[in-house]
């Protein structure tokens, strides 16, 4: 099978995770980028890609890349693909594109602009007629990267973002990224042999994803479609290979899943249903503050609540009581939390053993671990 150049997109600071997974499934020539993991892979690796990488949001296949010095040059090497060995006339198609530091582009659209009519004008010289721009259901995806005046043009092979499960109908006011909350697990370490608490689950993303996790269920289980899957030389034999051969394993630990609000278990409840991970993960309506776990060696993964409701009092009190719980209710196991407003992590009383940042959309965050051992407080 040929080999490809590749790149999985992801969020900033996923990197180091999203290049041990792609190492897992065999990728070759691994680098890692700014949100983004460059590789080489076959057709096996693409669906691999798709199916198995937990961190990864896109993953786009290279076609051409070249050098320009004005738009004109640029719409001609545009226009100069075999495009026909990519899609079909009957075929619509949709351009992305992302512009850095482009002294020929100011905006991304006027590239996506000029991409779109030099693939038009291919298919006109070559067929009489050109294929369809369909901006909201394409059947082929074309990504444009342009960086000063050196331009990759790819295809993405996804469609629909990959954090997009296929699980989570319902969600709360500021659901977490499944591939974020994916990235936040793996990168405390834990992979399922231990317990596992969420006190603040919102929607259940964390202990949703923890649980595919332990039990190595594949991202990709429940995702209706693929953009891959329209291309010319889809092999669908391969698609169901790959998925036979991801095996899943048995988990014996817990997952314990708790929040204030009822109807956030219960929603939490319903995306555990349709993940067919509920059996895995114990639910409960509690405010943390009441919440009494036995548990020892667990790591326990918080994403406090934050927005326009809460006031720097309300967070400095809340930050408190997180601090003050864990010390008292959860010595002998790890924490981590999230957090977009680092200052109030000074509430919290622990001295963390690390932060890293990452990025939530396009929200930074601290992630902070604080190993909980029994006996004295140590402030910052």
């Amino acid at each position: 099978m040929e080999n490809y150049n590749l790149t999985a997109k992801t969020y900033a600071g996923l990197e180091s995770v999203l290049t041990k997974e792609i190492e897992a499934i065999g990728g070759k020539n691994i680098r890692e980028g700014h949100r983004a993991v460059f590789y080489e892979g076959n057709l096996e690796i693409i669906y691999k890609s798709n199916y198995l990488l937990r961190t990864a949001l896109r993953v786009f296949k290279e076609i051409t890349l070249f050098r320009f010095n004005d738009v004109d040059q640029f719409y001609l090497k545009c226009k100069e693909v075999n495009w026909l060995k990519y899609f079909a006339i009957n075929q619509s198609f949709v351009v992305n594109s992302t512009v850095a530091n482009s002294p020929a582009f100011r905006n991304s659209m006027f590239a996506s602009l000029k991409v779109k009519d030099a693939i038009a004008d291919h298919f006109r010289e070559k067929k009489g007629k050109r294929p369809d721009v369909d901006t909201r259901n394409p059947e082929i995806f074309v990504h444009v990267h342009i960086n000063r005046n050196t331009c990759s043009l790819s295809l993405d092979s996804s469609g629909e973002s990959l954090h997009k499960r296929g699980y989570r109908v319902h969600q709360g006011k500021a659901p977490l990224s499944e591939v974020l909350a994916a990235g936040m697990i793996l990168l405390s370490g834990w992979k399922g042999n231990t317990d596992f608490i969420d006190p603040m689950c919102g929607s259940g993303t964390l202990p949703i994803e923890a649980a595919m996790i332990a039990q190595n269920i594949a991202p990709g289980r429940f995702r209706k479609e693929y953009a891959f899957e329209n291309w010319p030389g889809y092999n669908p034999q391969l698609l169901e290979k790959v998925k036979e051969n991801h095996q899943t394993r048995p988990f014996t630990k817990k997952i314990y899943a708790s929040d204030i609000l009822r109807e956030n278990v219960l929603t939490a409840e319903s995306n555990a249903r349709r993940a067919r991970v509920f059996s895995a993960i114990k639910f409960q309506t509690c405010n943390m503050q009441d919440l009494r776990l036995e548990a020892n060696n667990a790591v326990v993964i918080i994403n406090p609540p934050y927005g326009e409701r809460l006031t720097p009092d309300n967070i400095n009190s809340l930050y408190s009581m997180i601090g003050e719980r864990l010390k008292h209710q959860f010595a002998g196991n790890t924490a981590w939390i999230l957090t977009s407003q680092k200052e109030y992590l000074k509430c919290i009383g622990l001295k963390p053993a690390q932060k890293m940042t990452l990025y939530n959309g396009s929200l930074e965050c601290t992630y902070a671990s604080y190993p909980l051992f029994s006996g004295k407080r140590t402030h910052q």
